[in-house]
């Protein structure tokens, strides 16, 4: 039987686990556009401007962090402070597994508290894992931005989502 994950507050001591994480992510060319792996340096610059409202929450299983969600800035603009961008990623061994439906239910709870009323993501089109889950949590597809980057060379589709906390 898998042990039911629990959600708390990252800390900095955190970090490294969240970068492998992050960097699965980035070796499986499915979640993100970024294609070099991110270095020790590289997030603690991430660390450095999260805390407050723009929260990082770790799941546990088992003693072991299986996955990561973060509240980041959406845009500078004051007209913007209620909107909040996500970013979510589960620890390879740990996919399909609930930790992503876990992980969105509490940040969501996390962002009302800190006076967001929306939240955004920008998903790979090719994601299906991480569009069925979205989908299933309530997020609404805005629309699609056909060859808005570039992975390995090759233009990809982004989808666009959001959905309303108030």
């Amino acid at each position: 039987m898998i042990a039911v994950p629990t959600v708390r507050e990252a800390m900095s001591a955190d970090i490294d686990t969240i970068r492998q994480i992050y960097n699965e992510g980035i070796a499986d060319r499915v979640a993100t556009l970024d294609e070099s792996l991110k270095s020790g340096a590289d997030l603690e610059q991430w660390w450095n401007v999260h805390g407050g409202r723009y929260s990082v929450l770790v799941a546990e299983r088992d003693d072991k962090i299986v996955g990561w969600a973060s509240l980041n800035s959406y845009s500078q603009r004051n007209a913007y402070r209620g909107v909040a961008d996500l970013s979510i990623y589960v620890a390879r061994h740990a996919r399909g597994s609930g930790i992503g439906s876990i992980l969105l239910e509490r940040i969501e709870r996390v962002a009302k508290a800190a006076e967001f009323y929306k939240i955004v993501i920008a998903a790979l089109a090719s994601n299906e894992a991480g569009r069925a889950l979205y989908g299933k949590m309530g997020y609404r597809l805005v629309g699609t931005y056909l060859s808005h980057g570039r992975l390995d060379g090759v233009f990809v589709d982004v989808i666009a989502l959001e959905k309303m906390l108030a």
